[in-house]
């Protein structure tokens, strides 16, 4: 849940946390690393380690304040005071839902896939929070929402389950409530406002209506998403080093068919002597052949008197005629 500030902070719950994610992932027949990374990431910003205090700011200098952030044009409270937490119960109960949440959504779309939906998630339940509460406060004089402190991941997970439960027909239980699974981040809105008090009523609506856009926009938008190919395009970037010196020294993929190779380099010395290659076709054939066993051409250069060569001409190494030959070369691949 997303909480104003002010909750009070609890010791010894991350064992826990770490116990049911060890045993979801256990359980799980896929191991999805987004989701993965994205709950070590926020239990790690949450402990602020001593060798990371350089790198991970306090959380007031994040808190999401949307008079702040307009003010001062502050992107770091508009993006990371999702990942910072107020109190382990605070924590932990995000975590967990996140970890159910993560593993179904990552194992069903793809990793990839499920990091762009993560990011688009997270900047649209921010900038509808700040639209909402400008608004509020602009329109209507009521000022609560947007001078109020708050942190969470749970923006992100209210627009998760939107997405989740989108094409679902079932039922869900909401806190003793049974209900339609696609109106159970409405009801649970309601209730946690009811129940749980200083809980953020605006961050978590945002996160609804982050995963209403989300969706329309998905419907809508036919091309590539722009992520992905972000993504794709650091990928390759990596990896051209290791392609280059791959290419280099000559270690390629070789494709194998039958009982030899096509289009085979980079063999020794061994393997030359052993093997020859059809002039016809290019296929590399056992040296124990004296017919292609791809196109049936007969071996060229192999020594010999040409009464020997007629003669392999006609028959290959075991005894077979060529016609034979052929006939059970057409049967093999032609299953």
């Amino acid at each position: 849940m997303e909480v104003r500030i002010g909750r009070g902070i609890s010791r010894g719950m991350l064992p826990l946390l770490a116990l049911h994610t060890f045993t979801e992932y256990y359980r799980s027949n896929t191991k999805p690393p987004v989701t993965a990374a994205l709950i070590a990431a926020n239990t790690v910003i949450y402990l602020r380690p001593s060798f990371l205090r350089h790198l991970i700011p306090p959380i007031d200098e994040v808190l999401f304040n949307s008079h702040l952030i307009l003010k001062n044009k502050d992107l770091k409270r508009f993006f990371l005071s999702a990942f910072y937490h107020l109190g382990e119960p605070h924590l932990v109960f995000n975590m967990i839902s996140l970890l159910w949440k993560g593993i179904h959504l990552e194992s069903s779309i793809g990793s990839l896939q499920f990091a762009s939906m993560i990011a688009s998630l997270l900047a649209l339940s921010q900038s509808i929070n700040l639209v909402l509460s400008k608004s509020l406060f602009v329109f209507f004089d009521y000022d609560r929402y947007y001078y109020e402190y708050a942190a969470g991941f749970s923006g992100v997970l209210f627009a998760m389950k939107i997405v989740l439960n989108s094409q679902s027909d079932d039922y869900t239980n909401v806190y003793g409530v049974l209900i339609p699974s696609r109106y159970a981040a409405w009801a649970e809105l309601i209730l946690i406002q009811m129940f749980v008090p200083n809980v953020s009523f605006l961050g978590h609506l945002s996160g609804i209506l982050a995963g209403l856009v989300y969706l329309r926009f998905r419907r809508n938008f036919s091309g590539s998403n722009p992520l992905n190919s972000i993504v794709r395009g650091f990928n390759s970037v990596l990896n051209w080093p290791v392609k280059f010196f791959r290419d280099l020294f000559g270690f390629r993929r070789e494709r194998i068919t039958g009982r030899g190779t096509v289009g085979r380099t980079g063999r020794n010395a061994a393997q030359v002597a052993a093997d020859w290659r059809c002039q016809a076709c290019t296929y590399d054939n056992s040296g124990l052949m004296n017919v292609c066993e791809m196109c049936g051409t007969s071996r060229v250069g192999g020594g010999g008197s040409s009464d020997e060569m007629n003669r392999r001409d006609y028959y290959d190494s075991d005894g077979l005629s060529l016609d034979e030959l052929r006939r059970r070369r057409i049967e093999r691949f032609g299953r």
